[in-house]
């Protein structure tokens, strides 16, 4: 074993549903919840479902505000998407949560045929998202991107910290028609907020410029795109970071224009296998555009993933921030 292993903390079982946060990094506690209830405040027609995770969406805090407007629907997905579309005909403004992989991979065909084909006005909120939780494929959304992007009427959102999640819950209470939106829960790093940032459905924000290497990012990878930039400061590279919050619809015009730029290296870096996610939609964008970068991809594997503690999954599959700066720095060499 080496001097290095031997260093590092051991990990126990509580890592594998570990924060995402980073040491030392500000958080705010469950800001979906919180943000759910100035939504409904301002609007009577929000309601919560839930499939039997209440407490592990953040939800709870809303059904403790609004106990009438709280539906508990047990570990029943399908109907879970069914009954919210159903109560989306009446007239009502569903914001429905659970688990992402129930939600995209056991509830897709509800969500597809119920809610999408007529624009019904549901919100899905997708906990544990990615590679978040360490307890193996049952419970890794790692596809959840590209399914939803394949829905007709779909849009699709990535939020990065508890700022974006509170935002995007506002636009989301303000726009007619289908949402998914992966949710962060829990203690969430808060670092948006140092960047002058505002979500705006649809648009990418360009957070941090950098002259050698441009990371396109969304989700959880934005923090470690900016981590990666400022640990690359002043020596190794200058890092841009071009976070975006919505996957569909894509904002091609920001990304085309950023990726104009000559002498960069364009990575796209996401929480999602390498198939069908952002890596995906903005090769597809550059491409029409005739636009080619220097362009490479920090994703997961298009694989079953392991189980285990969080940190070590990160960095066996690419996405922790020493791993980031390691890849980088081999391309631009």
């Amino acid at each position: 074993m080496s001097v290095e292993a031997l260093k590092k903390p051991r990990l126990t079982t509580s890592a594998m549903i570990a924060s995402i946060a980073s040491e030392g990094q500000r958080t705010e506690a469950a800001p979906f919840g919180h943000a759910l209830v100035e939504a409904a405040r301002h609007n009577p027609n929000i309601v919560g479902l839930t499939a039997d995770l209440s407490k592990y969406t953040d939800l709870h805090i809303f059904g403790q505000a609004f106990p009438e407007r709280h539906f508990q629907m047990g570990m029943a997905e399908q109907l879970l998407m069914a009954a919210a579309g159903g109560m989306a005909k009446e007239g009502l403004a569903p914001f429905a949560t659970t688990y992402a992989v129930f939600a995209t991979r056991r509830a897709y065909d509800f969500i597809h045929q119920v809610i999408a084909e007529e624009n019904l006005n549901v919100k899905i909120c997708a906990a544990l998202p990615g590679l978040t939780t360490g307890y193996g494929p049952s419970h890794q959304a790692t596809d959840d991107l590209a399914l939803m992007r394949a829905v007709p009427n779909m849009t699709v959102i990535d939020p990065c910290d508890a700022l974006d999640t509170t935002q995007a819950v506002a636009a989301m209470a303000e726009h007619q028609g289908p949402v998914y939106m992966r949710l962060l829960r829990g203690k969430v790093p808060l670092l948006l907020d140092e960047y002058g940032y505002r979500f705006e459905l649809g648009k990418a924000k360009l957070l941090r410029d950098g002259k050698d290497v441009l990371i396109i990012s969304s989700g959880i990878m934005t923090m470690r795109a900016l981590e990666v930039a400022e640990r690359m400061q002043g020596g190794a590279a200058e890092v841009a970071v071009l976070h975006v919050p919505t996957l569909k619809p894509l904002d091609e015009t920001t990304i085309i224009e950023q990726c104009r730029r000559s002498g960069r290296l364009v990575v796209v870096a996401e929480n999602h296998s390498t198939v069908g996610g952002l890596g995906e939609a903005v090769a597809l964008a550059l491409l029409k555009a005739r636009v080619s970068p220097a362009f490479q991809q920090i994703a997961l594997p298009d694989a079953f993933l392991d189980a285990g503690a969080l940190p070590t999954l990160h960095d066996r599959y690419g996405i922790s921030t020493d791993t980031m700066v390691a890849r980088i720095q081999q391309w631009l060499a």
